[in-house]
């Protein structure tokens, strides 16, 4: 992986990437990294999305205290960011393999030597299933495991991997459905028997477990969250005393999205002793960057304060553009710089054009639209925010945030970029 990681470094600067220098076409990233520019005055341009150093450093020891306190296994969900550099530095904390939602994920996992991977999905794409049994037989330390939710889908499975030729077989777990009105996943338990049944009469899968999603439980409350946790734990040892996973090396019972991993905690605690080794495995994802608004007002730490905290690491500095009146300004970043499917931006600190000085934004100071190149600001008649001035912005969901930038520069607290993190979509 640490080769793979360091020819990120010998790819060139050029106008692919946002908000990098202009002045730096033609290094390449590892040139522009030592370098050590500064985010406001290095030549950046704006609006530029900048990476907390400390609060990513933070964020990734807290939930490596987290869940090794807890006795889980930890793959967090790759999807929030796709940036193989932060997968190894998750790996290096700890975790036990990488979460994503679709194959295109799994390649570029891959492609940077990720060992593990978990797709929280089901896979009916044929072409996808033969890639799938193509790395699984080249490579005999790759661990792949995926979602089985219908008798169909293995059906689907299993003919791909026959026609595919495939020797080793693939790895799945039978999701269960959060209930009504969730998303995917087998509905009961009855269902999920039936699911397990069918991989057991193929040769090309393998059941090794359950999982699930507590975030989609309807009318989602630590009660209903809790009684669907203790539903999945019970389905996996009525599926183990059925010898469902006589074949299983351990046995995987996973959950944990970044909303409710204290519940999953607290009932994985009570994992019952199964026929072969149990690995508790908690995928939440968000954690690795947090965020200002939706996964600020949702952490489960919110619950526990006494395990820890996270922090938001991410800020866009953009630029005012235009005050036209006194209560109404514009920054240079808009719905191809920002997230807001989850909630809008909100300022943080104002920085001045004139002197560089920054002052905490006021909580008058507000975002009340989004247009394609332009933040709508509601600004207080007496504040002083001046075109030029820049403002940063806490952002709100984290995997849109990263979809929108290809290369983020990782800063100090004093503006220093010390390196830059390149994304995958």
């Amino acid at each position: 992986m640490g080769e793979r990681l360091a020819a990120l470094d010998q790819e060139r600067i050029d106008h692919r990437f946002k908000a990098v220098p202009p002045d730096a076409d033609g290094l390449t990233v590892g040139e522009l990294a030592a370098q050590r520019r500064n985010l406001f005055d290095g030549g950046f341009t704006t609006p530029v999305l900048a990476l907390s150093e400390e609060a990513l450093d933070h964020n990734l020891a807290t939930l490596e205290r987290y869940t090794a306190s807890h006795g889980l296994a930890f793959a967090p969900h790759g999807k929030t960011s796709m940036a193989p550099q932060l997968f190894a530095r998750q790996l290096a904390h700890g975790a036990w393999g990488i979460t994503v939602a679709v194959p295109s994920q799994v390649r570029v996992c891959r492609a940077f030597g990720v060992r593990r991977v978990f797709l929280a999905n089901e896979v009916v794409d044929a072409a996808a299933l033969r890639w799938f049994g193509s790395q699984l037989d080249a490579d005999p330390e790759f661990e792949l495991v995926c979602y089985a939710d219908s008798v169909r889908g293995v059906q689907l499975m299993d003919e791909a991997l026959r026609s595919a030729g495939a020797r080793r077989p693939l790895d799945v777990v039978v999701e269960l459905g959060a209930g009504d009105g969730a998303r995917t996943g087998a509905r009961t338990e009855a269902e999920c028997a039936a699911v397990a049944e069918a991989v057991a009469a193929t040769r090309t899968l393998r059941l090794v477990g359950v999982a699930g999603y507590e975030g989609e439980v309807p009318q989602a409350d630590p009660d209903r969250v809790r009684a669907y946790l203790r539903r999945l734990v019970a389905l996996a040892a009525g599926l183990d005393a059925a010898g469902r996973f006589a074949d299983a090396p351990r046995i995987v019972v996973s959950a944990g999205g970044s909303g409710w991993f204290d519940a999953v905690a607290e009932v994985f605690a009570d994992l019952p002793a199964l026929s072969r080794p149990v690995l508790g495995l908690l995928r939440s994802g968000a954690y690795v960057t947090h965020d200002d608004d939706h996964y600020r007002r949702i952490t489960p730490f919110n619950r526990v304060p006494a395990e820890g905290a996270l922090q938001p690491a991410f800020r866009l500095w953009a630029q005012v553009v235009s005050r036209p009146t006194r209560t109404q300004a514009f920054l240079n970043a808009g719905k191809r710089d920002a997230p807001y499917d989850l909630g809008l931006p909100v300022p943080r600190t104002v920085r001045s054009a004139h002197d560089g000085a920054t002052r905490d934004a006021p909580a008058a100071l507000t975002v009340t639209a989004l247009s394609d190149q332009h933040t709508w600001l509601t600004v207080p008649a007496a504040d002083p925010l001046a075109v030029g001035d820049w403002v940063a912005l806490g952002l709100s969901h984290p995997c849109t945030t990263f979809d929108r930038w290809q290369l983020i520069p990782l800063a100090r607290e004093d503006g220093t970029v010390t390196s830059y993190i390149r994304t995958f979509f």
